[in-house]
């Protein structure tokens, strides 16, 4: 079994000083130095706009000042970090949803006013978008883990059962959302059935190759903590963890394997991640203690 040494975990940091963000960099000192996770909060507040959603790049491929729904998921992942949802960014932001919300309860995975300014090619949306299970699964997912009462909480929950009630096939994305969400929701004995007849449709859309190339959707990217759900055997994890380890660049960082479609998202992924691969790492006791 494979485990970070101290050396390795200084190359990370390093890495981050060189390359990353300043709220990645806090991530960092707050999760495993010394850091204060004020300092993680006061830094997320800059990226929350006055209508209480996120924008000005916090998801790195929306370049846009504008808030979306993705940036609010990317928001939440960093509040469950610093185990920070009593903080008001988060009413603040489940207002913001309510505003943004279908007639079904979801938000849509991207709003038109993308179109305004720099994304990456694949935040596509029509004029009049549907609800999605990306964000809606894993912002709601999140809400109920941290036991979260917010008028949109329920309609987006009912969305998202009805949306996982009609999937049989599902793409790795939306799988991911759906595993989170089962993991968390209250209802366990409806989660439980409904992930006895996903799951083999879930497993489909992982990649168990740890040396797989390209965009691949690794077990750890379904399961970045110990999980509830049987999805993964003990075997499985810890040949994915030790490939983990193994994938610390020279540098020190873990890279982004799907697109990089300008150069600063690179760093910027680079350094999100590499803090979410090392407390995934954590998580799973592969750090030097």
């Amino acid at each position: 079994m494979e485990i970070l040494t101290k050396d390795a975990l200084a190359r990370a940091e390093r890495y981050l000083r060189l390359n990353a963000r300043l709220i990645d960099r806090l991530r960092f000192q707050a999760l495993f130095g010394d850091g204060s996770r004020d300092r993680v909060l006061q830094v997320l507040r800059a990226y929350q706009n006055p209508d209480g959603g996120f924008g000005h790049a916090l998801e790195p491929d929306l370049r846009g000042a504008e808030s979306q729904p993705e940036p609010v998921e990317v928001a939440f992942w960093i509040l469950d970090e610093m185990d920070a949802f009593d903080d008001p960014m988060v009413t603040s932001a489940c207002d913001y949803l309510t505003t943004i919300a279908t007639e079904d309860g979801g938000v849509p995975f991207v709003l038109p006013s993308v179109r305004e300014t720099p994304h990456a090619p694949w935040w596509e949306t029509p004029d009049d978008p549907p609800g999605s299970l990306v964000p809606t699964a894993s912002i709601a997912a999140l809400l109920h883990k941290h036991g979260i009462d917010h008028p949109w909480l329920a309609p987006a929950t009912a969305f998202t059962w009805a949306a996982i009630e009609e999937t049989s096939e599902i793409q790795p994305y939306g799988a991911r959302a759906i595993v989170h969400f089962l993991e968390h929701v209250p209802d366990r004995d409806r989660a439980r059935r409904q992930f006895e007849r996903l799951r083999e449709a879930i497993l489909a859309t992982v990649t168990f190759d740890p040396d797989a190339p390209g965009e691949a959707h690794f077990p750890l990217d379904f399961a970045p903590e110990p999980i509830g759900l049987p999805l993964f055997d003990a075997e499985t994890l810890d040949r994915h963890l030790d490939a983990l380890i193994g994938r610390q660049s020279p540098q020190g960082g873990w890279a982004p394997n799907f697109l990089m479609w300008t150069p600063i998202v690179t760093h910027e992924w680079g350094g999100f991640l590499t803090v979410q691969r090392l407390r995934t790492l954590k998580d799973y006791g592969r750090l030097t203690s």
